[in-house]
């Protein structure tokens, strides 16, 4: 608050301004907020084993160096592609729609998504959905070259194109849902030939005013969900998913969930589990046997 007027007499001191709340308390309403808490996210788990190890992975994996792709623009990248994809942290599900390829939809059902529960999809929408969704998003926190890749003509996912300064462009695939995919199939994987297609076109439609109005509970979940799991390994988070995605499709109680996440850290001390690893599992289990 702004000090008084020199000029304001000692015996008639100023009146009492209303009262407003700072927008740093302010709960988070609009798509502005989501992407201004992502920033804030991605920079707290920067120094996060799980995120190191997969930027360290990756770089290896491609030949690539860090002075060919900033660490903050992968750690956007593989944030938005764990909240975003089916069964990821942000509780969407893949389902045919039949819609054009674009979130819009998603959208709409979110502004409807007042009480998100951990037991349960926010929304619904098919792979080029999905894949548009993710896309919007990372051009939103400012990274480029995100575009959509048809593998097969009834199937859409997202291709990243790097661009070293030293050597060819590179493709990296990002699949939004795990159709046609295994379970090892991860974040870059090689079961689909992305120069296939001869262009991939950057993804710049806006989707999503950043006014519009979401749900203060739901923005709240989907921030805490990037916090409590964005740091954890590429495994952990896709024993993860596929538990989530069984509690969705039936074929898992939350409790029999619960039992499997709990059990997963002593399943995977052998392949050296990382605090962040046993943390995730452990807020999961947690978060399927709450009520």
């Amino acid at each position: 608050m702004d000090a008084p007027s020199a000029r304001t007499p000692a015996a008639q001191p100023p009146a009492p301004q209303a009262q407003t709340p700072r927008p740093s308390s302010a709960r988070p309403t609009t798509v502005a907020d989501l992407l201004s808490g992502l920033r804030a996210t991605a920079k707290t788990l920067e120094p996060t084993a799980g995120m190191r190890l997969a930027y360290a992975s990756f770089l290896q994996r491609r030949g690539l160096i860090p002075s060919d792709l900033p660490y903050s623009d992968f750690v956007a990248v593989r944030l938005l592609f764990e909240s975003t994809r089916d069964a990821g942290l942000w509780n969407l599900q893949w389902r045919i729609t039949d819609r054009e390829p674009r979130s819009d939809a998603i959208w709409r059902q979110w502004q409807a998504a007042a009480a998100p529960s951990p037991l349960r999809p926010t929304a619904t929408a098919e792979c080029d959905e999905l894949s548009a969704l993710f896309a919007f998003l990372v051009r939103s926190l400012g990274v480029h070259g995100v575009g959509l890749f048809w593998p097969y003509p009834n199937h859409t996912v997202a291709v990243w194109q790097i661009r070293p300064r030293v050597r060819p462009p590179i493709r990296v695939v990002v699949p939004t849902t795990q159709i046609f995919l295994a379970e090892s199939d991860l974040f870059d994987t090689d079961r689909f030939e992305p120069w296939r297609q001869r262009q991939i076109y950057e993804y710049t439609r806006s989707d999503a005013a950043t006014s519009l109005r979401l749900p203060p509970p739901l923005l709240a979940f989907f921030l805490a969900q990037t916090r409590r799991y964005g740091g954890a390994g590429d495994l952990s988070l896709q024993r993860l998913r596929y538990l989530r995605e069984a509690v969705f499709q039936g074929r898992l109680s939350a409790s029999q969930a619960a039992v499997l996440a709990r059990r997963a850290p002593e399943n995977g001390a052998r392949d050296g589990v990382a605090r962040e690893d046993a943390a995730a599992f452990a807020a999961f289990a947690e978060a399927m046997g709450a009520r």
